[in-house]
């Protein structure tokens, strides 16, 4: 019969230590800082897509739903990878103060290798404490098409040379600046070169040449010989073709018969241009100064120098003879 009374006060002994427990628990987590703050959810774009990477627009929406603290706010975006789960990068922005019941929309732009997928990461801090955070998944960015504009090729400037004039006509050398902003090796691509008469649109001449292969953050000059008539202005067009479509366009302008402003700026004249004045000798037709001054002191120095040595070698036969 003890036993039996035993037993109850045992269970009432228990349920007192784990209500204590709790309670203790309840406690430690009421002396915790709540956030104030919540990301209410983010947005992800490809602003971008290239052949080896994307340009990714990722937006957080950052609420304040209470407290009215004075301290700044930051925003650290973190990319990992889904398939080694590696921190891939991370960018952070600075958001100031925010009011009690403001939502504020906060655009991060990333660009990351176009291969597998993403875990990205929004983590919210007040000074140097975390407030809270939000997190979004991308996946199979490998199969994201390329943008067909998208060749990393850009046609920076024009030169031109007059190489030859001949029975009205003038042979010019145009030079063609190719610069590959891209993040990759560029593909050899199809380029077509026209010059064009300007009033009458006729064109005088075209030419078709390649790009050729070009190294990431890299300028080459692409040369091509376009043949027109002279005393006539041309606009140049540079037209470069991924298969049949045209990816990038560049223009400039040759003068051989400009027109300029007369004194009292009412009127034109045409300025008379002689373009043989401008024809440019090849660089192997012309043999520097130096070379040939060079070559010219090389023998007789030789000569000389041979006599002094034969000179020695009698004198000391004769001595040791």
């Amino acid at each position: 019969m003890g036993k039996q009374r035993i037993k109850p006060i045992r269970i009432l002994f228990l349920m007192s230590i784990i209500f204590l427990f709790a309670s203790g628990s309840g406690c430690v987590r009421s002396f915790e800082e709540e956030s104030n703050y919540n990301i209410k959810d983010m947005d992800i774009s490809a602003d971008r897509a290239g052949t080896s990477f994307v340009d990714l627009n990722v937006t957080t929406y950052v609420e304040k739903y209470q407290g009215d603290t004075e301290k700044n706010a930051s925003l650290l975006l973190k990319v990992y990878s889904r398939e080694s789960g590696l921190l891939e990068t991370q960018e952070k922005i600075e958001l100031g103060r925010l009011e009690k019941g403001e939502t504020k929309a906060v655009s991060q732009s990333l660009s990351l290798p176009k291969t597998g997928g993403y875990n990205i990461r929004s983590v919210l801090f007040e000074e140097d404490t975390q407030k809270g955070s939000g997190e979004i998944n991308v996946y199979n960015l490998d199969f994201l098409p390329a943008d067909v504009q998208d060749i990393g090729l850009e046609i920076s400037e024009m030169d031109f040379r007059v190489r030859k004039v001949e029975d009205g006509k003038v042979l010019i050398e145009s030079d063609i600046y190719l610069t590959n902003e891209g993040k990759k090796t560029s593909r050899d691509l199809r380029m077509l070169v026209k010059v064009r008469e300007l009033d009458a649109g006729l064109l005088a001449d075209k030419v078709w040449t390649r790009t050729g292969e070009i190294k990431p953050e890299t300028t080459v000059i692409r040369s091509v010989n376009l043949t027109m008539p002279d005393q006539y202005n041309y606009a140049v067009e540079v037209l470069i073709w991924n298969n049949d479509t045209i990816v990038r366009r560049g223009e400039d302008y040759i003068q051989l018969n400009p027109k300029v402003e007369v004194k009292d700026k009412t009127s034109t004249e045409t300025k008379k241009i002689q373009t043989s004045e401008f024809e440019n000798v090849d660089d192997y037709e012309m043999v520097p100064e130096e070379k040939y001054a060079e070559e010219g002191a090389t023998p007789g120095f030789s000569l000389f120098l041979a006599a002094v040595l034969l000179c020695s070698a009698a004198v000391l036969r004769r001595r040791f003879g």
